[in-house]
């Protein structure tokens, strides 16, 4: 049965309907009736940003942590031009999620406000649908919420404001999204594929971010195979305390972890498109067989062209695998045995003694893996401490990391960090910062997190400069003090906004923060001041 309301209303009852609980976003004139109706009419919860880029940010955050589609709202003009390196952070990091976006009168292309809103959600990567008429309502809403998730982007559904107040039938839409997992190849690709991992004696299983719903196969491939177990980046976590697990492939792993991938002769690859960071632009992939497996075909080739490709699974294709190799009666590698895992997972810590005042960056990164809560949400900002931080501090599985590095801006960790605070509200969530991604995006939000009450631990890693930039004049031996800022206290900032902020220029005044953490009662602040000479290089 159809009945007739108010677009706004209609707009709302078909986001509800579609199981939306939770919506981000910053009211203006051409989404404000919207949201009160969510809010009012559809026992919907509305969180308000102080920043229009934050809000989809937020729901990005949302998303990954969750695994619902994460939903945002903004006005139009200005408001969605704010929301541009957001709407690119998503797409790069192929995360489903839709923008709601106002848009000014078709009858007005004066408006002041007024731009070519389909063009500026193009030129970010992310879809573009548009609410065509006040009758198309139901299905506009279904073919954006289709879109997010089948293409894994963002969707930014265009609503004009004349709309708003007219009147017409709504009928629900839903969509099917057809999700489940492809076959295997057959045939000669798939025979060559198990050919090489039947016959190396040196195999490694690499997992990425489109293998993490596949654990427990490619666990029982690797058992199989003896073959060690690592990660991409964005996996991070998904083999964590198996016994043969090396974590982080690539330009992250230890040093003795690069050693041995250098040794492996065959990389099973699944659901990742090997970046070149992964690969350390192609280096570990020399002389051995490479097999890569997604569901996508534009994930295979990007970065290097394997021996063999498998357009299925990863996890029925790991099944798929270990029954061939157990028909075929083939023996294990070995592989494992002859491994030393702890060995392989240390990363070197360089104790040396810092300058008075500062804080030794790598001493304090172990001291904060042992002492923070093991059941939290890890969130990196972009910069130059981030590395390290991805090397060093753990995250229970891949959900519970968030790296806001996609598009490799700095100023987005906080407003993420609101997101999976969000999406996770029985869980603390850690965020690690610089001082110029704090200042950029976390000073414009982290009173959004003290309104929103949410157990939230802020860490600053702050040597006072753009450490990126910095280490670029002192390698040419040139003066970098254009790069040197004088910030105010990020721990009296935090204080004024309505959390607890705690400075830390020494081991001792970190141990006293580290206990206020214990005892916190919402969102906290570790100013943790560096020499910026002393913080690592970034591993990439």
């Amino acid at each position: 049965m159809s009945s007739k309301m108010h677009v706004y209303q209609s707009i709302a009852r078909a986001v509800s309907d579609h199981g939306i609980n939770t919506m981000f976003g910053l009211m203006g004139d051409a989404n404000l009736f919207m949201v009160d109706s969510f809010v009012r009419e559809c026992d919907g919860r509305f969180v308000p940003a102080a920043h229009e880029g934050s809000s989809v940010l937020m729901a990005l955050a949302y998303t990954h942590v969750s695994g619902k589609v994460g939903v945002a709202t903004v006005t139009h003009g200005p408001a969605l031009t704010n929301c541009m390196t957001a709407l690119t952070e998503g797409a790069r990091g192929h995360i489903p999620i839709v923008l709601l976006a106002g848009d000014t009168p078709v009858a007005n292309p004066r408006h002041l406000q007024g731009i070519d809103q389909r063009e500026l959600a193009k030129a970010t990567g992310a879809g573009f649908e548009q609410l065509r008429t006040p009758d198309t309502v139901g299905m506009d809403v279904a073919r954006a919420f289709y879109r997010a998730q089948v293409e894994r982007r963002p969707i930014v559904l265009n609503m004009p404001a004349e709309f708003m107040w007219q009147e017409a039938p709504y009928e629900p839409q839903m969509l099917d999204v057809f999700t489940a997992p492809g076959g295997v190849a057959e045939g000669g690709i798939l025979d060559e594929a198990i050919g090489m991992i039947a016959s190396a004696r040196r195999p490694m299983i690499l997992a990425g971010g489109g293998a993490t719903h596949a654990r427990d196969q490619l666990i029982k491939l690797a058992d199989r195979l003896e073959a060690p177990l690592a990660t991409t980046l964005k996996a991070k976590g998904l083999f964590r305390d198996h016994p043969y697990n090396i974590d982080i492939f690539g330009t992250l792993s230890t040093p003795a972890a690069y050693d041995l991938i250098a040794q492996t002769d065959c990389i099973v690859c699944f659901g990742t498109g090997l970046h070149d960071f992964t690969t350390d632009r192609g280096k570990l992939m020399q002389n051995k067989r490479i097999v890569q497996v997604d569901v996508e075909p534009t994930a295979i080739g990007g970065g290097l062209h394997p021996d063999a490709a498998l357009i299925a699974d990863a996890g029925l294709t790991a099944e798929t695998i270990l029954y061939w190799l157990d028909e075929a009666e083939i023996p294990a590698s070995g592989f494992t045995r002859e491994l030393d895992t702890e060995t392989l997972t240390a990363h070197p810590v360089d104790a040396k003694k810092t300058a008075d005042g500062y804080v030794n960056y790598v001493a304090a990164l172990q001291r904060f893996e042992e002492a923070l809560p093991k059941d939290r949400v890890l969130v990196t900002d972009g910069g130059r401490f981030m590395t390290e931080v991805w090397c060093r501090i753990s995250a229970p599985d891949p959900k519970s990391f968030v790296n806001t590095a996609n598009f490799g801006s700095i100023g987005l960790g906080l407003q993420e960090a609101i997101g999976a605070g969000v999406a996770a509200p029985d869980r603390p969530v850690v965020l690690f910062s610089g001082d110029g991604g704090f200042m950029m995006g976390g000073i414009n939000e982290f009173n959004t997190a003290v309104r929103l009450g949410l157990d939230l631990i802020v860490i600053v890693a702050n040597d006072s400069a753009y450490g990126a930039e910095h280490i670029q004049f002192l390698d040419r031996q040139m003066d970098p003090s254009l790069t040197v800022f004088h910030w105010p206290s990020f721990a009296e900032v935090a204080t004024s906004l309505g959390g607890l902020g705690i400075e830390v220029r020494s081991d001792e005044e970190l141990e006293t923060a580290l206990e206020a953490v214990k005892n916190r009662k919402g969102p906290v602040l570790i100013d943790l001041r560096l020499d910026p000479h002393d913080v690592p290089r970034m591993r990439i």
